[in-house]
């Protein structure tokens, strides 16, 4: 058979179609352009507006300024601040670009395309999630559709509305009712919008007694409708969700309608869980949703389409009405916003779509799977679970060493850092994962794992879920044992005088810590400055030492200052040896502190002291010598004619008690010292294994073993280092010329000594 003949493109069509694809390509290639080229960027564009160029720039040139623009100052290649976008994403991009150009096509021909555009997605629409006999209304803004809606309910019922305008409202003030577990904010918009006072807005509660917390109480939503129509108003309209946006519950649709049924209300359905009505196998909680009045979906993120509108699906039977509410318009460019989802829906097909949706149902069902074997997670999930939220429970967390008592009291705070931290790493370790962090009123903050909303954007595949789980065994441990220890950790500290033990719930680690300096004699300033000093020095110190531990000055907001805060604990930490190490570092630096602080008047006194032995030895050598050797030309004859065995007399500047003292001592201490050090090497008061990290108790399930706590070698080790500066200040020499490191020179400075005949000089100790 002959093949039918292939229709030519429209060159514009194609030639549209080659630039958005190679504009697509200069803009995720991530290659900035050359050093010359930023350095111009710099001077342009960088940090004020450039003026236009007067003979306009090339295509490239505009692209390579986008590029610039949207990647900032990365530098390293593969560092994308966007998300990738697949092939449907470019057809949907493409959509954009089209529009634009069909709307410049004469009005009769631009009025049968946008229509056929706008009926062949509506139609698609409702096929794929089963409303029938719909219309459709494209929106940019999510609460668009519902506030369209509302205008619509207002309409119809106060039917004077459009020439009496809020008039009508005032006599029956309209009610809005909304579940709790609704869009923050959504309400306080659609009154916002209304030009309706928030009066008019209900606020219906969830269940508190039986069913699940995120469902709508229906029997108390009957009574609000009641006493709202006693009191003269008009129940206006539900929202009520298919899929909450916390914790992904539906509430019970059937029984809601059939409420809204008896009180004329109108009821409009939201929420991710609408996703699934495309899947064969739909529960009946969701299909109930097929019945309500309207819906709005969001295909975009279930689909990874970047830019398409969402979509409220509705039903009613005055177009006039629709008009007047603005569902519907006669302007040929607004029925344009619908293709880029027109053409994405083509690109990807019924099974495609489908198989999107099924696809991160089945990721959900996977981590659902492997959540039941980790016994300190809850899950608090919907009717069709799409949407599980891991959450760390300290009810299942091991009881073993440790000890969970006193946290009662702000017990649900330090579970809300622990799972803000808990979601935070997975975040960074797993990104295709999804997972977020949210905050539920009953649970609280919980880790939520949406693969509706995130799977089809990102990427996510079912090693990627495997990863989020072994990730989630990883963690369990760390969090356990941190919860554990947290009050161990505030014991140690109270017992220790020269610490305070700083209460920060929102800290997700084993608490904060603060170092007392023990003067009393300051005033509230200096003590502050000295607090202040310390602790800063004491963290330094900390953050240098091999552990694994995390030290930190605290959350960015925190209350408390010159605080040191401590990360995750393990299973074998040892928090009696950490708190000792912070007890010993910290009372080393407030000494070192006082040292330094005496040495001023120490010094000041010890210098002149020494000025006035100087002078002293410089007279008692010019009597010594006479002074023909102290002329330079005739000195050094005499010198080799008949040496002068002078005695060079060393002296020391000791810090500690501001005087000049002999070094003789001090080179026999030193020498004997030096002799014991050969002979008997330092004995370790603590044997570490190789490897060995600091705070690791013997026993704890760790590979590495003490066999007695390492805060003593720590502990000895920054004493060694004390003592051997302390000794090097207290033997520092005092020079000729006012400086009080180098050793008296008398016997060098002016003298010439012949060669073969130099004395012994000891102008240095170290």
């Amino acid at each position: 058979m002959d093949k039918p003949p292939v229709k030519m493109m429209d060159p514009t069509l194609a030639e549209m179609g080659n630039h958005l694809s190679d504009a697509m390509k200069i803009l995720e290639s991530g290659k900035l352009e050359s050093e010359q080229g930023k350095e111009r960027r710099k001077l342009s564009w960088k940090d004020i507006p450039g003026p236009l160029q007067g003979d306009g720039q090339d295509v490239v040139s505009i692209l390579q300024l986008v590029q610039n623009l949207m990647h900032g100052d990365d530098d390293k290649q593969g560092q994308r601040r966007m998300q990738y976008v697949a092939e449907q994403g470019h057809m949907a991009l493409l959509g954009h670009s089209l529009a634009a150009y069909i709307s410049v096509l004469e009005r009769e021909r631009l009025r049968k395309l946008t229509t056929r555009i706008l009926s062949d997605t509506t139609l698609w629409l409702c096929r794929l999630f089963r409303y029938e006999n719909g219309s459709a209304y494209y929106h940019e803004d999510d609460c668009e559709g519902l506030v369209k809606v509302c205008r619509l309910v207002i309409n119809t019922h106060y039917e004077d509305y459009a020439t009496e305008g809020f008039t009508m409202l005032s006599s029956k003030h309209p009610v809005i009712y909304q579940s709790a577990a609704c869009r923050p904010g959504l309400g306080q918009h659609l009154c916002s919008q209304l030009g309706l006072p928030l009066s008019c807005l209900c606020i219906v509660p969830c269940n508190t007694m039986f069913g699940s917390l995120h469902q709508m109480d229906v029997a108390l939503l009957d009574k609000l409708i009641r006493d709202d129509r006693e009191s003269g108003k008009v129940p206006l309209l539900l929202i009520a969700n298919a899929g909450t946006p916390g914790a992904g519950h539906t509430d019970k649709l059937s029984r809601l309608k059939e409420l809204c049924v008896q009180y004329n209300m109108w009821l409009h359905v939201e929420g991710v869980n609408l996703a699934t009505l495309a899947l064969g196998q739909v529960s009946s909680a969701v299909t109930a949703a097929t019945k309500c009045d309207s819906m709005t979906l969001t295909p975009g993120p279930w689909l990874g389409l970047p830019a398409v509108p969402a979509v409220t699906l509705y039903r009613h039977e005055d177009p006039a009405l629709s008009l007047a509410a603005g569902l519907t318009s006669s302007q040929p460019v607004e029925k344009l916003r619908a293709l880029p989802l027109w053409l994405s829906l083509q690109y990807l097909g019924h099974d495609g779509i489908v198989q999107r949706i099924k696809h991160a149902s089945q990721l959900s069902q996977q981590l659902l799977g492997h959540l039941k074997t980790l016994a300190p997670i809850k899950t608090s999930v919907g009717v069709l679970r799409p949407r599980p939220h891991p959450l760390f429970s300290q009810d299942s967390a091991p009881s073993s060493g440790g000890s969970v008592e006193g946290y009662l009291e702000g017990e649900r705070d330090i579970l809300d850092a622990l799972n803000r931290w808990l979601g935070e790493q997975l975040a960074q370790q797993v990104p295709l994962s999804g997972v977020d962090v949210v905050e539920l009123e009953d649970e609280g903050t919980c880790v939520r794992f949406s693969p509706l909303m995130t799977a089809a954007a990102l990427g996510t595949q079912e090693n990627d879920v495997a990863a989020l789980v072994e990730k989630l065994g990883e963690m369990i441990p760390v969090l356990s044992c941190t919860l554990r220890f947290r009050q161990d950790f505030k014991d140690e500290v109270l017992q220790q005088a020269s610490l305070s033990y700083i209460e920060d719930l929102s800290w997700p680690g084993l608490g904060g810590v603060r170092y007392e300096p023990r003067t009393t004699d300051l005033d509230e300033d200096k003590r502050q400055h000295s607090v202040e000093k310390i602790n800063s020095d004491l963290l330094k110190k900390l953050m240098e030492l091999d552990t694994d531990l995390y030290f930190s000055g605290g959350p960015e907001f925190c209350e408390e200052k010159n605080g040191i805060f401590i990360g995750m604990a393990t299973e074998d930490l040892d928090v009696a040896e950490l708190v000792e190490t912070i007890v010993s570092i910290g009372k080393d630096i407030e000494e070192s502190g006082k040292l330094f602080e005496n040495m001023t008047e120490v010094v000041r006194r010890g210098i002149q002291e020494a000025e006035l032995q100087l002078q002293k030895a410089n007279e008692e050598k010019l009597m010594e010598e006479g002074v023909f050797r102290q002329i330079p030309l005739v000195g050094s004859v005499l010198n080799w004619l008949s040496p002068v065995q002078a005695s060079v007399k060393g002296r020391t500047f000791n810090l500690a008690e501001g005087c000049l003292d002999s070094t003789e001592p001090v080179y026999s201490v030193k020498a004997q010292m030096n002799k014991e050090a050969s002979l008997d090497s330092p004995k370790s008061i603590t044997k570490r294994f190789p490897g060995q990290k600091l705070f690791r108790r013997q026993g704890a399930g760790s590979d590495s073993v003490s066999d007695t706590s390492s805060v003593n070698q720590l502990e000895e080790s920054f004493r060694e280092t004390a003592h051997v500066q302390a000794s090097d200040a207290e033997e520092a020499e005092v020079p000729q010329e006012r400086h009080v490191h180098i050793v008296e020179e008398t016997a060098l400075s002016d003298q010439r000594v012949p060669e073969g005949h130099e004395t012994e000089s000891v102008d240095t100790l170290r």
